[in-house]
């Protein structure tokens, strides 16, 4: 699913409940995680429920791309997970830098609606995210 899908999905909800729902079957759609790959060296550090995230860089035309995948224990989280896996996985590292979530979310409207402890944790994923693609970059 597109990035601009969910926007569009969201824009549609009215009350903060259906959004809320919608963002919890965001994260119910996300392909399920290797066990594998749950560990210290994929947690994200900085998050209050259990977050995962694993970027498997590939070479493209315009420098290395990332796929992510990620997981959680909590199901909003998961959901916040989806949305950003829409919004940067297949990305070239440049523009993984270059994109503004904060503007995303508040396209949603989504930030003003998270708890501090979850806005910290969306910040912890945001650089875990970014941290990757500037290590993709640095490898070249």
């Amino acid at each position: 699913m597109t990035i601009d899908h969910i926007i569009d999905d969201f824009e549609l909800l009215d009350s903060w409940d259906d959004r809320y729902r919608y963002l919890i079957e965001l994260g119910r759609k996300l392909p399920p995680f290797p066990e594998d790959e749950r560990g210290d060296a994929t947690k994200v550090q900085g998050c209050a429920s259990q977050v995962w995230l694993v970027s498997r860089p590939a070479e493209g035309s315009d420098g290395p791309r990332l796929a992510f995948i990620g997981d959680s224990d909590a199901h909003i989280v998961r959901g916040l997970i989806a949305i950003l896996l829409a919004l940067y996985s297949g990305r070239s590292a440049r523009d993984i830098l270059a994109v503004d979530p904060a503007a995303t979310f508040d396209r949603i409207g989504l930030r003003e609606h998270l708890t501090p402890q979850r806005s910290n944790g969306l910040r912890s994923m945001v650089e875990r995210i970014r941290a990757d693609a500037r290590e993709a970059l640095a490898a070249v």
